[in-house]
């Protein structure tokens, strides 16, 4: 408070109780936060807060692992605060609540940068001794893992640090090793034939998780096949028509598929006749008669007219029709007739009706064709190119390059000469799998690969009944009648069952992965790279049968413990096998598990292994990104109902992406990245942590500069309000406290509104509802606090005597308020709340130490909540019509003001100081129907700066001040 202007007034100022603190308006968290994680460091936070929850109830939260590649990014962020906001919640809602991070160090990502250094020096992996290589990736992970965790760190996350988990450690290999022997000791794998999605730049195949699809330009192509042998008569010698955006399958085509319940007609020019489906006739025609193929004979420049011939028949009427392939001239493979099959999934939607078969390069022509004895040739290798003994364009390629499919390209131009290209153009605009590691194109490729079925019963999982189903599902009492049992599930009913029970955030989530799950084909197991977990089994020579044998799993899993994956090598072959087997009498596999196996696995090497023993199995939640219900969320479900018949957790929350503040997608290359690591070095890591809290983050959402200035802003208010309590709180000890119901109705409101914004905390806290939870405790402290509470009792705290009650109680509720405030705050500011219990507390350790405020009980019903929102309202009236009168310069404050409420206003507060409330010169009531505002001829007490009728003049003191003062109360 400053001095009055007039230098012959008194100066009152060492009489008034200004708050006092040390707490520094300006945060500066960029240079302290480091001091306060340096702290926490020394004083091993993590495991006196273990301590300190010891025996109490669990809550897990299990660690997805973020991929050792690389500086953290947003979502990183986005994520490891929205897991250490969970943990810290529940620690505060006093369970026990351990937090182990982990990273996932294998797989492909890894292997492409160590081969990118590679070639830089121009050296070939393949010449360089794989246990080389593989110690090479070993040492980029670990290079990764030590940076990321030292950024994770610097966002305050809490947890063990100094003991997290890595996919990469030998016990983790190992465990890994022994949850794929327990899928084979189960019969839950087999060795196939299938069209896998396939990176020919990165030579393996991959999950549908490593896939991500993009809009791309193709070549569109109509091909003739002569049909030489039907059961209409009238078919034979005309030619059916496929067409396809893949011209490079074409050289592996084997059949025709037609749909059943399709119509097809003849489309007749005056030299040739073409078989396709009568919705589609004209639309192929346009595309043939449109097309600048210049094919050995284009019928269709003989007339202008095309006309139907042969009455529309059925797709099934076309049983034991056989064609030919266009290139049938190169003997061998092509030489072969092309029969026609049906196939339910042929449409009318696009095309001429028609679908030509490659078993090789589809999932529907697989099915197909194996149904019908066809199976698949292998023409592809694993670099895109036709095998070198291929009939036609043997040793060509890539096929994902789009000069190879052009319509200049080999295969159409070879198809021209032959006289089947009937049409080509390159403008058929279609969304395309691309692996999104390299962000090239991929393909479906037929290859030798490991499975695990997804409806093959597991009749290693005990027979539920009915009644156990519907508990796990529903709950409630069993029902006799439904005691009947149900047979053993598939991994797919197992799965899906899981999917029922588990609880999602948002829900939306349960009706995403449930849809995957239900549709997904067998999992592939394998990929044909060097570093990962290795499929460790034999393969019988003879038989074809992989060896199931305990003792020897047990070998294996023991020497990959102590060895790492390098231990699974032909050296060791004949130990791992044991004097009674010959190794030459088997294969060993020498492909390596997809990584979602290993990241599936976490839950046993983590939870299960006892190497944490603040932890257990299963974990109460998994949180990550939504696109991990196609990826970890559904591979540690697949992992754990396979040989735990259950999930291992019971809920799941998901959080959306985090977009630029324009609302499009991050990239490099649009140069709209923000750098967390760069936020932290301008604004502090409570910022990103605010952002983080504050945002719908089950949804995409943005951030940008404009936005962290906001959030910077809302900070702000946030820390006035710590800093303000400070100052209002020195001294205070507990001889000033004062019981609720000795208090004013003021402070008891005040108190009714902490124990609602308690429970909505709690709610929040407990149904993950972050969002919400931010919102509540800084609407809180702006609007009932610090524009109403504290603007109120300004008066009272400033000017009151010590030990007025009024003072007292005020004190005593800044004093509940301090405590519930940054116990409530602590978990999402983590610095801050630190700096602010250490300001108050010296010795009194850490602010995440201390479990959820105990309030205080304070009897609250709707008519205090009334009275004082109709207060408030009556309040918010008057300082609107005070506000024009302080803008014109009429009042130079609201302390100048006579207020007079309207009549209906009666009643509303008669055994209240609405003055004091108002913080105004005089409220009255009148008899109009408007708030009505005059100046004062009141004098301003030169003390509290009230206008009030005893004050004699300006400067002199009211009654209230003149007696503190001659109390001798001093600052």
């Amino acid at each position: 408070m400053s001095a009055p202007e007039n230098t012959d007034t008194p100066d009152w100022r060492n009489t008034v109780f200004l708050p006092k603190t040390d707490f520094p308006m300006k945060a500066g968290l960029p240079q302290k936060e480091p001091g306060i994680l340096a702290r926490w460091q020394a004083e091993g936070l993590y495991r006196q807060l273990r301590e300190a929850r010891a025996g109490r109830e669990k809550f897990i939260l299990h660690d997805g692992p973020p991929y050792a590649n690389g500086e953290i990014h947003i979502g990183h962020a986005l994520n490891h605060v929205l897991k250490d906001m969970v943990v810290r919640t529940q620690s505060l809602l006093g369970k026990d609540a351990p937090y182990v991070p982990g990273w996932d160090c294998h797989g492909l990502p890894i292997e492409w940068k160590v081969e990118e250094q590679y070639r830089k020096r121009k050296l070939n992996k393949d010449e360089v001794p794989a246990d080389e290589f593989r110690a090479e990736c070993r040492a980029y992970a670990a290079q990764w893992v030590d940076v990321q965790r030292e950024q994770l760190k610097r966002l305050g996350i809490g947890g063990d640090w100094d003991n997290p988990y890595l996919t990469m450690d030998f016990a983790a290999e190992a465990v890994i090793v022994r949850e794929l022997l327990k899928f084979a000791e189960t019969g839950q794998l087999y060795r196939g034939a299938k069209p896998v999605m396939w990176s020919p730049v990165e030579k393996t195949a991959l999950a549908e998780a490593e896939v991500e699809y993009e809009d791309i330009t193709s070549t569109q192509i109509d091909v003739a096949f002569e049909i030489t042998e039907s059961p209409i008569a009238e078919l034979v010698g005309a030619h059916a028509v496929v067409w396809t955006t893949t011209p490079w399958t074409i050289p592996v085509n084997q059949a025709l598929a037609y749909g059943p319940e399709v119509e097809y007609v003849i489309v007749s020019f005056p030299s040739a006749r073409f078989l396709v489906a009568r919705e589609l006739a004209a639309e192929f025609v346009s595309r043939i008669t449109s097309s600048p193929v210049d094919a050995p004979f284009r019928p269709w420049e003989e007339a202008n007219d095309w006309s139907e011939q042969l009455k529309p028949v059925k797709g099934s009427d076309l049983a034991g029709t056989l064609a030919r392939h266009p290139m049938h001239h190169l003997g061998g493979f092509f030489a072969k007739p092309r029969p026609f099959l049906p196939g339910d999934f042929v449409t009318t939607d696009s095309g001429t009706g028609l679908v030509h078969m490659a078993p090789d390069h589809g999932e529907d022509d697989f099915l197909l064709c194996r149904e019908h004895g066809i199976e698949p040739v292998f023409a592809v290798e694993g670099d895109g190119r036709y095998r070198a003994d291929w009939g036609w364009l043997g040793g060509q390629g890539s096929v994902i390059n789009p000069k190879f499919n052009a319509p200049d390209g080999p295969i159409c131009a070879d198809l021209a000469e032959a006289g089947a290209l009937l049409a080509a153009s390159a403008d058929y605009r279609h969304s395309y799998p691309h692996s999104w590691r390299s962000k090239a194109k991929v393909i479906f490729r037929a290859t030798a690969q490991w499975f695990v079925p997804m409806d093959k019963v597991l009749t290693h999982l005990p027979a539920k009944t009915r009644a156990e189903k519907k508990w796990e599902n529903e709950g409630g009492a069993i029902n006799p009648a439904d005691e009947g049992l149900c047979a053993s599930p598939t991994l797919r009913e197992a799965a899906l069952g899981e999917i029922e029970r588990v609880r999602f955030y948002p829900e939306k989530g349960r009706n995403r992965i449930g849809s995957m799950v239900a549709g997904r084909p067998d999992w592939v197991l394998s990929r044909q790279r060097a570093w990962g977990v290795p499929i460790t089994l034999f393969v019988d020579r003879k038989s074809g049968e992989y060896l199931v044998d305990g003792a020897v799993n047990a070998r294996i899993v023991a020497a990959i413990h102590q060895g790492g994956v390098d231990a699974w090598s032909d050296a060791n072959a004949a130990e791992f096998l044991g004097p009674e087997r010959d190794p030459a009498d088997y294969e060993r596999v020498t492909d390596i598990l997809d990584v979602w196996f290993d990241s599936g696995c976490t839950h046993a090497f983590v939870l299960e292994s006892g190497r944490w023993p603040d932890l257990t199995w299963p974990a109460d939640l998994y949180l990550e990104g939504s696109d991990q219900h196609r990826g970890w969320f559904q591979s540690s479900l697949l992992e754990s109902c396979g040989t735990r018949g259950r999930a291992p957790y019971d809920a799941v929350l998901t959080h959306g992406f985090t977009m630029a503040s324009d609302g499009r997608k991050m990239s490099k290359s649009l140069g709209n990245t923000v750098d967390p690591n760069k936020v932290m070095e301008t604004y502090g890591a409570d910022i990103i942590r605010l952002w983080a809290l504050s945002v719908d983050f089950t949804e995409d959402h943005r951030i940008g500069d404009e936005i962290l200035k906001g959030v910077a802003d809302q900070y702000r208010k946030l820390r006035n309000t710590f800093r303000y309590l400070l100052g209002a709180l020195d001294g205070f000890d507990e001889g000033e406290r004062v019981a609720p119901e000795a208090m004013p109705e003021l402070e008891r409101y005040v108190l009714a509104l902490l124990a609602t914004l308690d429970q909505t905390l709690r709610n929040a806290a407990e149904g993950y509802d972050f969002n919400t939870y931010v919102r509540a405790l800084a609407e809180f402290c702006n609007e009932d606090l610090s524009a109403f509470f504290f603007d109120i009792r300004k008066d009272s705290l400033y000017c009151d005597a010590p030990d007025d009650p009024r003072r007292r109680a005020c004190r005593t509720v800044l004093d509940t308020l301090f405590h519930a405030l940054v116990r409530y705050a602590a978990p999402v500011l983590v610095f801050t709340a630190e700096e602010v219990w250490g300001s108050r507390y010296q010795q009194g350790g850490s602010v995440h130490l201390l479990e959820w405020p105990d309030l205080p009980v304070v009897p609250a019903d709707d008519m205090l909540f009334a009275r004082w929102n109709a207060i408030r309202g009556l309040r918010t009236e008057a300082y609107e019509a005070i506000e024009p009168l302080r803008r014109d310069k009429v009042l130079g404050s609201g302390l100048e003001a006579e207020v007079s409420l309207p009549a209906d206003a009666a009643g509303t507060a008669d055994d209240l100081d609405l003055a004091e409330l108002f913080i105004t010169a005089s409220v009255a009531i009148s008899d109009g129907d408007a708030v009505q505002v005059t100046r004062t001829d009141h004098h301003k007490c030169g003390r509290c700066w009230r206008h009030l009728p005893e004050v004699a003049e300006t400067g002199a003191l009211c009654g209230r001040c003149a007696d503190v003062v001659s109390e001798g109360h001093t600052e």
